[in-house]
């Protein structure tokens, strides 16, 4: 997964032959005959992520989009930016995701519920039981396979090759962490007329909407590195904190959103509906560039007068509005 490619190619059916999936490298490849189970929700994984990255930069000069259809990111990823640092990251989180979740749901022969021991905080008189989101072998299976494929290359100490792949290993780690630490209890109520005199509780994955938003606040804070002749990265601001292994990392500046350009990937911002009052990067103003904007009027079709019929449905009329639209120039 380079991160992601062609994430639909994974889902041919429960057996796909893994020798016809473009993208994955050598190991990947053992990897997926060894597990041909798991191959269907790597890529279910995959568009978790695609679309959370769509979501979370939907607002945004670069909006999770590519130039070419060989890949989902197309050549953008070429570029060790902030922008493929997060995309790695929150691919291998839409993969720990899906795994784990397929654990408890019993569509692997490899794993079942969550084993996890029972935290030391929860009341005494509250059962730990009920089937858990399998976290931990959704993180152990992600770091195998999505990993595999950088642990394979074999660059010279200290090139700009061999930083490239430290910074995609630091970044798959980030977005497998976010996932696994926000992880959480949840708990059923039991007893007579829902009297909650009992509880029973296991673990359960947090929404991926939550794990999107601190991946985009890792993407905001993420560090510049550079790699040293010794094979390690180190900070190009010394001033900064050293990242943790769950924060994003970065080694190259990120290519002019603004304009279109094949090379780099960028699609540009002309034709992007923006807004008017903002002040924000959805604003006419960043978004466009300073390149100005055109305004145009389109109709919306709107539920409205929704009334509730006894029983049991609602029943609503359609209004049309006539609204002002901004797009850059």
């Amino acid at each position: 997964m380079s991160p992601v490619q062609r994430p639909e190619m994974f889902i041919i059916g429960a057996q796909p032959v893994c020798s016809q999936l473009p993208g994955l490298s050598p190991g990947q490849r053992k990897l997926c005959q060894l597990y041909q189970e798991h191959m269907a929700y790597i890529g279910e994984g995959a568009k978790t992520g695609i679309k959370e990255c769509q979501y979370q930069f939907r607002q945004r000069r670069w909006n999770c989009s590519t130039v070419d259809n060989a890949s989902v990111f197309g050549r953008v990823m070429q570029t060790g930016s902030r922008e493929t640092a997060f995309t790695y990251a929150v691919s291998a989180a839409g993969v720990v995701n899906a795994i784990s979740r397929a654990c408890r749901e019993g569509e692997l022969s490899t794993c079942g519920c969550s084993r996890t021991a029972r935290p030391k905080d929860l009341p005494r008189d509250w059962l730990w039981g009920g089937c858990g989101d399998n976290v931990e072998y959704g993180y152990r299976f992600a770091k195998e396979f999505v990993d595999a494929r950088e642990r394979e290359k074999n660059f010279a100490k200290g090139s700009e090759e061999q930083g490239r792949v430290l910074m995609n290993l630091q970044n798959n780690e980030a977005g497998r962490r976010a996932v696994y630490k926000m992880a959480d209890v949840a708990c059923k109520c039991h007893g007579v007329s829902g009297s909650c005199s009992l509880k029973t509780c296991w673990l359960q994955l947090a929404e991926f909407r939550k794990v999107g938003d601190q991946l985009k606040e890792k993407y905001d804070s993420a560090a510049a590195m550079r790699i040293t002749r010794k094979g390690k990265l180190e900070l190009v601001n010394s001033r900064f904190n050293q990242p943790t292994p769950e924060d994003l990392v970065y080694v190259d500046p990120s290519p002019d959103y603004c304009l279109r350009n094949e090379t780099t990937g960028s699609l540009g911002t002309q034709g992007r509906l923006c807004n008017k009052t903002s002040e924000g990067m959805d604003g006419c103003e960043l978004m466009c560039c300073g390149r100005g904007y055109d305004q145009f009027k389109s109709v919306q079709v709107e539920r409205c007068h929704c009334k509730f019929h006894w029983c049991c449905y609602v029943k609503c009329r359609k209004c049309t509005e006539i609204v002002d639209q901004y797009v850059c120039k």
